[in-house]
């Protein structure tokens, strides 16, 4: 079994068997018919995956890795808050009819911030940092911008990203750990492609910082599902699941800014039947 799909499992029965049910409050989320979209939630729930051991990608359904490494670069490379510079739809109903989703995301890392030594925006000085400050405790990405969220079309859910530098005592090389921010997680629908994503993202800026991936740690304040997504949960977690794939990312690329999304390879991936037609709150 992949270790991914073995924190799924055991999430995802820890919110349905011991969550807080929120039918009947009042909500912000509601269905595309116009229902209130309830949930069953935990608070503060932390999964840890070791990226020298495997890549944390479930099996029990097919995640789409080159569309989540795409959204990723969507926001981190290239830096935009226009879905027309993404080739998924996923964003589509938060934009207006120009494309943009406001000073969300992408937005936010393309914003210069003044530092002593110099103007960076939030990508650049973090591997300005990995390159020169490496054991800094400083190395963090914030996007959730209290200024500005009257201009976002969605606050930002992944919205903190803290980088911290270890040393693998056997090879003397410097070893690259992250923790990843969420205030909310819709388990079905996001859970492990945000997973995956900045997983991704860890193993990219280990590689042009001359590191080797270390530990993801990601943090969720809400961990949820849906009403109308759990019994779409509970067929998923009975299912079996098949040994992690073999991640393998592009190693001529030594510049953060030259990946792309086929730049990163799954080796031997095997995955269960996707569930179609899963409907998003918004």
């Amino acid at each position: 079994m992949a270790y991914a799909d073995d924190v799924f499992i055991k999430m995802c029965r820890d919110i349905i068997d011991n969550g807080v049910d929120t039918t009947g409050e009042k909500v912000r989320p509601h269905w595309p018919d116009g229902t209130p979209a309830y949930t069953v939630k935990k608070f503060g729930v932390v999964n840890r995956y070791d990226l020298t051991k495997e890549f944390p990608i479930m099996t029990l359904r097919r995640t789409a890795i080159k569309s989540a490494v795409d959204e990723i670069l969507w926001i981190w490379q290239k830096k935009s808050n226009n879905i027309h510079d993404l080739h998924s739809h996923i964003w589509d109903e938060w934009a207006n009819e120009d494309g943009s989703i406001g000073k969300a995301y992408g937005y936010q890392m393309s914003v210069k911030h003044q530092y002593k030594e110099g103007m960076f925006d939030m990508v650049d000085r973090v591997l300005f940092d990995l390159k020169n400050n490496p054991y800094s405790r400083r190395i963090m990405t914030n996007i959730y911008t209290f200024a500005d969220l009257h201009e976002m079309n969605l606050y930002p859910c992944a919205y903190s990203m803290t980088f911290n530098c270890t040393k693998n005592k056997e090879t003397g090389k410097l070893v690259l750990n992250a923790i990843l921010n969420q205030r909310s997680n819709d388990v079905l629908a996001a859970n492990n492609w945000n997973v995956v994503q900045y997983a991704a993202l860890v193993h990219m800026m280990a590689q042009v910082s001359d590191m080797e991936p270390g530990e993801f740690v990601h943090v969720i304040a809400d961990a949820h599902i849906y009403d109308r997504h759990i019994p779409l949960i509970e067929e998923l977690i009975k299912r079996e699941p098949f040994p992690a794939p073999k991640f393998i990312l592009n190693p001529e690329v030594k510049n953060f800014y030259d990946f792309k999304p086929e730049d990163v390879q799954l080796e031997n991936y095997q995955f269960g039947e996707q569930i179609k037609n899963i409907p998003i709150a918004i």
